[in-house]
């Protein structure tokens, strides 16, 4: 039994891809969600004034 390397190197290639992809997607999501958060601790709380 043979070992194919060209597609175990296409397989590899595409793993890193994968990876790659994941974590820059992970970084970008993060800080998508550091702004909401710190945006949500600066802007006051609206009160509707029906409720008084």
């Amino acid at each position: 039994m043979e070992i194919n390397y060209f597609i175990v190197g296409l397989v590899g290639l595409a793993v890193l891809i994968l990876l790659f992809w994941l974590i820059r997607r992970n970084r970008k999501d993060r800080k998508q969600l550091e702004r909401k958060l710190n945006l949500s601790d600066l802007e006051p709380e609206k009160h509707r004034d029906e409720e008084v």
